[in-house]
């Protein structure tokens, strides 16, 4: 059996045509979509723990492409992917997916290891300390008035009383009241001035910070609940990897001939 030149070419015609329309998943006035894109977002929820690879998945996320095409095409039929406005933000959009694409292949080939991030949690409980402070202070505009304020201390003033008086109106109604926290919480000369304090002593003269100066009494001091290693990990892997692409960035940007 023989084919005459034109069935043979029409039979060849379909056996091309086949595997290429099983490419796609819909053709929607003639714009194929492709069966890749569904790919891709079966293996988005999949991974994200959402929900398992089914023939009801795929079905669910091809409606949802054919929506979004037919919409796609609406919009480029009005002109929208025209539009000034749009332009700007389809190229910071796309910025943003090409950079991303870029810092997440630096920080796979620059990885954070386990040794830096327990560098940076030693680092960080040497920074905090092994103690908390349960802090009151007032807040005084002038230095002055903070001697005033320790002399009325002494002459058996109370300290929760005189606060009512400090400039800090977020702690002057609780009495000064700062609650616990670690030095680390304060400006350095605040927190140098507290951590020589024994529980229930108030500063001997008052301690100057950009806000003003200060009058401080530790109402008491226990051990520090800093979280473990293991509780912070992820979050402290995630800081390390900022820096890594900060400090990328800037050697870029050193390199970079700006104009």
């Amino acid at each position: 059996m023989t084919f005459k030149p034109a069935k043979l070419l029409i039979a060849l015609l379909a056996v091309i045509a086949v595997p290429a329309f099983a490419q796609n998943v819909a053709v929607v006035n003639g714009k194929a979509i492709p069966t890749s894109r569904v790919d891709a977002v079966v293996k988005q929820v999949v991974a994200q723990g959402q929900q398992p690879d089914s023939p009801q998945l795929r079905e669910l996320i091809k409606k949802d492409l054919i929506g979004r095409e037919v919409l796609m095409q609406e919009a480029e039929k009005q002109g929208f992917a025209k539009d000034a406005a749009v332009k700007a933000q389809v190229e910071n959009a796309r910025q943003a997916i090409i950079i991303n694409a870029l810092v997440g292949d630096y920080i796979k080939k620059n990885p954070v290891t386990d040794a830096d991030i327990k560098a940076e949690y030693d680092r960080f409980v040497a920074q905090n300390g092994d103690k908390e402070y349960h802090v009151r202070h007032i807040m005084m505009a002038t230095e002055a008035e903070a001697n005033d304020v320790i002399a009325k201390i002494k002459g058996g003033a109370k300290f929760e009383e005189l606060a009512k008086n400090s400039k800090d109106t977020g702690s002057a109604a609780n009495g000064g009241d700062l609650d616990w926290a670690v030095p680390a919480a304060f400006p350095p000369a605040f927190s140098a001035a507290f951590v020589a304090l024994q529980k229930g002593q108030v500063t001997e003269k008052p301690v100057q910070t950009p806000n003003g100066f200060h009058v401080i009494k530790v109402d008491d001091i226990r051990a520090a609940k800093l979280p473990t290693l293991e509780e912070v990990k992820p979050q402290v892997a995630e800081a390390l990897a900022q820096k890594k692409v900060q400090a990328y960035q800037e050697e870029l940007v050193k390199k970079a001939k700006v104009q």
